[in-house]
């Protein structure tokens, strides 16, 4: 792996993204070196993308930190390329590299305004005020600043993280700028990608610095947080698949749901499992859904179980053999009162798949180590296994709960983190919330429990596996979205659009 492609996955927090700076200004790189090299590839980006034909004129917020000094690299570069630039500086102190830019910007004759309201004309925005490491309230007169500019509609660029925002959690410390765009320096930050941030970062953009492997490798070790990437995400499900290559090699995976309530819950999981590829897919439902999911997914094996009075499964047929499945997935429509079956099902060694309402009945189990587990939750859910963990920094959160529970936990969200009791974490760094749809999750469910059939049986590592299930998912989302409208992304449109999806990603056209 190289250093350009670690800078394409790493996530860090602030003090990380210190440390790794600390470490290259100790091996002889100069501050204003990495300052000049961040500004001035920010500028192109700004320059490419806010072409001076429709911004002209163009705002600057400098605030007096270095991030404020790489807003004045980028004022000069914007002046230089035939800009109007105009500069608001709300602080008079600043750190002296900064106020060196400062003194040169006013030599270039680049002006400036005691009124932040003065720039609310101009064309774009670029937010320099506050970058990585802000961890207490913004006041006056910075929070002024940030409320008129947000008062102004006028469309924002921030320079690392949008000013106001915590660089680690996402969460407004009293005011923060909603930026259109915002121009991670470096390296992703972990904050950006927070659900709590997605209102305020816009579209977040990462420029790589070039940051040496070894310098990564010494800071975060041999385990960072990364994002997925379309190319890790495609090399790790099962494809090609061999010529010769029968369905006993392709898995086994029994779905345990639906009720009489939730039926339709079953056969969007079914319908997720059948576009994973497994080889056998087998349907454990209540007797009054059978003929349903048979008649919609007739290559299934149907295991009619006996019902409760409530129309819930009563109990799995007592000679059912788990060691003939390769996975197990359990929950999307199953109802609370289906809970007496999950002992049987955490009893087996088998990759088992928690979701939905087996979630809810798994807690006297779930803090009790059982390999090869994967659990599913929303934020409530989350909450309701690990009511002592704080969903404020969820990659903590998450992470803390594999490492619990011995599991590997897929927190739910606009974007879904994922981390196993192996210590990896990761995070989907691309959706779209038309996916926030009942539904969702089922067809998530099977086409995860059949991934990890295939997985199982071809010996494959399976944490990369439920990686590559909740990106295909999130894909398909945005693939039926760009179709259809964030309206339009319903479970089963989803669940037939998972396939395309993964041929288009495929072939490199979306």
């Amino acid at each position: 792996m190289t250093g350009q492609d670690w800078a394409d996955q790493v996530v860090v927090t602030a003090a990380q993204m210190q440390a790794i700076e600390a470490s290259l200004f100790a091996q002889g790189l100069p501050v204003p070196a990495l300052m000049e090299k961040a500004a001035g590839r920010a500028a192109a980006w700004i320059q490419a993308h806010y072409p001076r034909a429709r911004y002209p004129q163009v705002g600057v917020l400098v605030g007096p930190g270095h991030n404020g000094g790489d807003a004045l690299v980028v004022a000069r570069e914007l002046h230089h390329g035939g800009y109007h630039v105009c500069l608001h500086q709300p602080l008079e102190q600043a750190k002296p590299l900064t106020e060196g830019h400062r003194r040169y910007a006013d030599y270039l004759g680049i002006p400036a305004v005691g009124q932040a309201e003065a720039l609310m004309d101009c064309d774009l925005i670029v937010d320099g005020l506050l970058g990585v490491g802000l961890d207490r309230p913004v006041e006056n007169p910075l929070a002024a600043v940030i409320d008129a500019v947000n008062a102004s509609g006028r469309p924002a660029v921030s320079l690392d993280v949008p000013s106001g925002l915590h660089s680690n959690t996402g969460q407004v410390l009293g005011s923060a700028l909603r930026a259109r765009h915002t121009l991670c320096l470096g390296l992703w930050k972990v904050g950006l990608l927070q659900d709590a941030a997605l209102d305020w970062v816009g579209e977040p953009v990462l420029l790589p610095l070039n940051i040496p492997e070894v310098t990564l490798a010494q800071v975060l070790g041999n385990a960072p947080m990364r994002c997925l990437t379309r190319e890790q995400m495609l090399a790790a499900l099962p494809l090609p698949r061999r010529p010769a290559g029968h369905k006993y090699q392709m898995g086994h995976l029994l779905l345990v749901a639906g009720s009489r309530q939730y039926g339709g819950a079953a056969l969007l999981a079914a319908l997720g499992a059948r576009a994973s590829g497994v080889g056998m897919l087998s349907v454990a439902v209540p007797a009054g859904l059978a003929g349903l999911v048979l008649a919609q997914v007739p290559e299934a094996l149907v295991i009619s179980c006996p019902e409760t009075p409530e129309g819930a499964i009563a109990h799995l047929p007592p000679d059912l053999d788990f060691g003939r499945y390769d996975a197990l997935a359990v929950g999307p429509g199953l109802t609370v009162a289906a809970g007496p079956i999950l002992a049987s099902l955490w009893a087996t060694s088998v990759p088992l798949v928690v979701d939905a309402d087996a979630l809810n009945s798994i807690a006297p189990w779930a803090q009790s180590p059982r390999a090869q587990v994967f659990l599913t939750p929303h934020p409530g859910e989350f909450s309701r296994l690990f009511p002592d963990l704080d969903l404020t920094d969820r990659f903590q959160a998450t992470r803390q709960a594999a490492g619990r529970s011995q599991a590997t936990v897929l927190l739910k969200g606009a974007r879904l983190v994922i981390a196993g009791a192996d210590g990896s974490l990761a995070v989907n760094p691309t959706s779209t919330p038309g996916l926030a749809r009942g539904g969702s999750g089922d067809v998530l469910t099977g086409l995860l429990g059949g991934l990890l059939a295939q997985g199982h049986r071809q010996g494959r590592l399976l944490i990369p596996l439920a990686q590559a299930a909740a990106w295909w998912h999130a894909q398909a989302g945005r693939w039926v979205a760009h179709h259809r409208t964030e309206l339009g992304v319903d479970p089963l449109h989803l669940s037939q659009s998972l396939l395309p999806t993964l041929k288009a990603l495929s072939e490199g056209e979306c």
